[in-house]
């Protein structure tokens, strides 16, 4: 183990067997009073009086014991929290740091609320995915952000969804969505067809960039509209999606110049 004890002192923490490794200042009230455990129910393991001391011993003795490690280290759950820590537009969060300096300690514990649901901070892998694919503000290098969607759509996030939908579910959510806003009452194929187009541009404009989020968004954002063109001709995507597979399952050709040619 890398912690050795040390006498007594103002932080401890504390071992409750096969449930947790803690820290504490007052051992009656966390863990008698609050928890439920009783006297020999739970041991010290460490004891100081530098906070900093007691916080890195905490999660060393949670690896090493094979415990859940806190994201955020018991020192830092007193330090008084920054203001707007995070802004949230259609497109993107911003954070109130840089993007060298977005780390765990920041990012721990925070929730917050994007278009595309709620964001919680709960787990290392989406505290890695959001540092490796934070990106400086153009407006203020003292600021980071990320991609709404590319975050949802992202492994580390989808884990946390209560269901994990087929591609049929997401088709048919889809629907409900555009139903609800209108979309098959009042629009119509044209509309949906230039709309289709505009969102085509963007997503040549993100290949020439190669700016994957961006790639994503408007990759995802043209099933959207086809979904919704096939709806206002009578039609299921998914129909028209295994009309063309038919199709394709028997042809031959091949690979000229990056692009598959069909045999005559």
């Amino acid at each position: 183990m890398g912690v050795s004890a040390v006498s007594k002192g103002k932080y401890k923490v504390y071992h409750i067997l096969g449930k947790k490794i803690g820290c504490t200042t007052n051992i009656q009230k966390r863990v008698v009073e609050e928890q439920g455990f009783k006297p020999g129910e739970y041991d010290i393991l460490f004891e100081t009086d530098d906070i900093k001391e007691a916080a890195n011993a905490e999660r060393q003795l949670q690896k090493d014991l094979g415990y859940k490690v806190d994201i955020k280290p018991y020192d830092k759950l007193f330090e008084k929290p920054m203001s707007k820590q995070v802004n949230v537009t259609d497109q993107t969060t911003t954070f109130a740091i840089s993007k060298n300096d977005i780390d765990g300690v920041f990012l721990g514990d925070l929730e917050w609320e994007t278009p595309y649901g709620v964001v919680k901070i709960d787990s290392t892998d989406k505290i890695d995915w959001i540092v490796d694919n934070a990106k400086e503000s153009m407006f203020n290098k003292s600021r980071s952000f990320v991609y709404n969607k590319a975050m949802h759509t992202s492994g580390p996030f989808q884990k946390t969804k209560e269901k994990l939908y087929s591609h049929q579910d997401q088709f048919e959510l889809i629907r409900e969505w555009a139903k609800e806003k209108g979309i098959y009452k009042t629009g119509d194929v044209r509309t949906q067809y230039v709309k289709l187009m505009e969102e085509a541009g963007e997503l040549a404009q993100a290949i020439l960039k190669n700016d994957e989020p961006k790639i994503i968004d408007a990759i995802g954002d043209m099933v959207v509209v086809l979904t919704n063109l096939a709806k206002l001709k009578g039609y299921n995507i998914e129909d028209c999606i295994d009309s063309a597979y038919q199709v394709i399952a028997e042809r031959t050709g091949r690979m000229v110049n990056g692009t598959f040619v069909k045999d005559a």
